[in-house]
């Protein structure tokens, strides 16, 4: 449904997390000094980490928010289906940078971090080589579940990673970053195989 008369609220929901990824980066970032001239104390940079968990919660319930109310509203527009794409790489891209940022350096996360990276560089070329050719690469379902996954892993390795943060008992840190790291693969792996489903789907119409 397109047109002037679409409710707006599926995608102020999209806008909102789009902005909240960049913004949830951005403190991240600046947790660990890469905001040019600001003095970090380690107050702030708790601070910092809190406020980039919470921004990542809300962000996240987004993406579960807006497309219910897209279909319930009847409000699917075209610019939702462009909007709600980029908004979900922005917000796992820019989560995955943000750890990056503040991980304290456990090689554990690269690899799976590395082929989300990855797929959603690939799978972006080929949207774009689809359109200009005018075909379709419809979102599939096991797309949108693994959308849903990489959020879920990402938030347990921020929440892990800022566990200090919040003044939680340091014993139980390893069991979120174990949890985490398990989900994060899991993540890789779907984000790897909807990514080469994709690209032998598209195959046949280009």
């Amino acid at each position: 449904m397109t047109g002037e008369h679409v409710n707006p609220i599926p995608n102020i929901l999209t806008l909102v997390r789009l902005i909240a990824g960049i913004v949830m980066f951005v403190l991240l970032a600046g947790a660990v000094g890469g905001i040019p001239f600001l003095n970090v104390t380690s107050e702030m940079l708790y601070a910092l980490q809190r406020w980039g968990v919470y921004i990542f919660i809300i962000a996240a319930l987004t993406d579960l928010f807006d497309g219910v109310l897209a279909r319930k509203l009847h409000a699917e527009s075209h610019w939702g289906a462009i909007l709600d794409p980029i908004a979900d790489k922005i917000l796992v891209c820019g989560t995955i940078l943000g750890l990056f940022c503040i991980n304290t350096g456990n090689p554990l996360f690269a690899l799976p971090a590395a082929f989300i990276l990855f797929r959603e560089f690939a799978v972006s070329a080929l949207r774009e080589a689809a359109a200009a050719r005018h075909v379709k690469v419809p979102v599939s379902f096991l797309g949108k579940i693994k959308t849903t996954v990489q959020l879920v892993a990402l938030g347990v390795l921020l929440f892990a990673e800022s566990w200090a943060a919040f003044n939680l008992p340091p014993e139980n840190s390893d069991l979120v970053f174990s949890v985490g790291f398990i989900l994060i693969w899991i993540a890789a792996g779907i984000s790897v195989w909807t990514g080469f489903a994709y690209f032998v789907a598209a195959r046949k119409d280009l």
